[in-house]
């Protein structure tokens, strides 16, 4: 991908393209919202039979599969993935319709998901109530919540063609709901009787999985209903969640169709690992939770000046991001941070308060100065402030290649003076992970528990996964493991301290001296 816009932009003069991950679309035109559809399986090949005869495509236990180490991989034929069929688009004419699975077509069509590098023992992963969490039962039913308008408005094409075959081989019958608006997931999770599904599978971008975490966080029973499972599947314009699941499953990185194919193929083994999240706290008193990112100056602008191109799909990132750069601009603010090396158990003194929710234990409130033991970074002009608890900004943005780390995220800053060139260098080595090893002056990371972020003028908004926010004072802090997903191993990340790469160990810059 890098080769081929490096020269279009060389030619043409013009900086070459990044792609952060975007807003998805939660608006259907009038006349074209739909209700639930839901699957029930028939005429599919019986799993059951299929591991009795050891044909088993999706078995519950990894190791079963003659994978190396346990490792999950695609069913393999000739070191390919098992074929499935295209079936065609469902045609939606009533609500609550019920559709039927139908067996595989003659014109099938084979997918390669990629190789898994190799993995050690797993360990079994204990919940908050210190017992362990089992994968998800076979047979089980799970909530499909999909939005037909995200990414190129192909969402539901892909779900018939991809992911509803893989399913009914699996033993996943499905109701399938149709977002038709902003904010529409959220309400619908808000209300539901969470009982009825085993899973809540999203097939969108990253900003639905973000209305998902937040309607779930409000309910009354948040505390139960954050534990029900989740699970990525990628059909937005950036996907970074489902990219970042795809690395930590051992897939090499892939995208579009390719993606898909490996994110369902993690749902049809059923595996489960813990996730954190951010919980972010603004001047305004808002409280909302991020399961990826929150990016402030250069990143959170691409988001807004891609906007009025969102029917180009990924596209309107490299429209986005050409504008951008032609008009480079800083942003002035100040930020502090706990970095993880110091956690310790020292903690504020009045931590801020919580109506709902968890409480935030290594954060004040606004109003306050930032705890003695933080460290303060002086106001100054920055180009971009970035957040970041995956590996992934984007299903080709390799943003964080030091690895996952539990109870922490990735803490990444630009300062004002790097020239456009050198900003173009390091996120076209982005795609490949290699950014940190140009060693640039102007780029700063640091693993860190919780931040706090000031603007000090008008510029800029925040993208918290993508969705867009005013430009105010915010802070946030790591709830570790705070909820589940799908995946394709049980262990938990490692701990605090980052590790290397699996593919290659990241030579990192330590971050300059700040004030503490």
């Amino acid at each position: 991908m890098a080769t081929h816009l490096l020269g279009f932009f060389y030619a043409s003069g013009l900086p070459s393209p990044w792609r952060p991950p975007g807003r998805c679309v939660r608006t259907l035109s009038p006349g074209e919202s739909h209700g639930a559809l839901t699957h029930r399986r028939a005429g599919a090949r019986d799993p059951r039979k299929d591991r009795l005869s050891g044909k088993d495509p999706f078995p519950l236990d990894p190791a079963t599969a003659g994978n190396d180490a346990g490792a999950p991989t695609a069913p393999a034929t000739d070191g390919e993935g098992e074929p499935h069929s295209r079936h065609r688009d469902a045609r939606l004419g009533s609500t609550d319709k019920e559709l039927k699975s139908g067996a595989a077509a003659a014109d099938s069509v084979r997918t390669a998901p990629g190789t898994s590098r190799q993995r050690g023992p797993r360990g079994q992963v204990m919940d908050a109530a210190g017992g362990s969490r089992n994968p998800l039962p076979r047979p089980c039913h799970v909530l499909v919540l999909l939005n037909p308008r995200g990414g190129k408005g192909k969402a539901l094409k892909l779900f018939w063609s991809h992911v509803q075959p893989l399913l009914a081989q699996a033993d996943v019958s499905f109701t399938l709901m149709l977002t038709e608006r902003r904010n529409h997931a959220r309400e619908l999770v808000r209300a539901e009787d969470l009982r009825r599904w085993d899973a809540l599978v999203v097939m969108s971008g990253d900003g639905l999985i973000h209305e998902v975490v937040n309607g779930l966080m409000e309910r009354p029973d948040w505390e139960t209903a954050i534990q029900k499972p989740l699970c990525s599947l990628p059909a937005g314009s950036g996907n970074a969640v489902a990219a970042s699941l795809n690395h930590y499953a051992g897939y090499e990185q892939v995208t579009n169709e390719d993606l898909l194919t490996n994110c369902t193929q993690l749902l049809c083994r059923r595996l489960l690992a813990p996730m954190d999240l951010l919980s972010l706290q603004t001047a305004c008193g808002q409280r909302l939770f991020s399961v990826l990112s929150l990016a402030w100056g250069f990143i959170a602008d691409v988001d807004l000046d891609s906007e009025k191109f969102r029917r180009l799909g990924e596209m309107r990132f490299t429209l986005g991001t050409c504008l951008r750069l032609a008009a480079l601009r800083t942003y002035r603010g100040s930020l502090a941070y706990l970095p993880a090396e110091t956690l310790a158990s020292r903690r504020g003194p009045s931590p801020a308060r919580a109506p709902q929710g968890p409480a935030d234990t290594h954060v004040v409130p606004l109003e306050q100065p930032v705890p003695p033991h933080w460290t303060v970074v002086p106001e100054q002009d920055f180009v971009l402030v970035l957040a970041l608890l995956h590996s992934h900004l984007a299903s080709e943005l390799f943003t964080a290649p030091m690895g996952p780390m539990a109870g922490a995220m990735h803490l990444f800053y630009v300062r004002a003076g790097v020239s456009r060139a050198t900003l173009l260098r390091l996120f076209l080595a982005m795609e490949k992970g290699r950014h940190m090893e140009y060693h640039c002056p102007h780029l700063v990371y640091v693993p860190v528990v919780a931040f706090r972020l000031e603007p000090k003028d008008r510029k800029g908004v925040f993208a918290v996964d993508g969705e867009l926010l005013i430009s105010e004072a915010v802070q946030g802090q790591v709830l570790p493991n705070h909820f589940w997903m799908v995946s394709g191993c049980r262990e938990s990340p490692p701990s605090l301290k980052p590790q290397p790469s699996p593919r290659r160990k990241s030579q990192q810059r330590p971050p300059p001296a700040e004030h503490p």
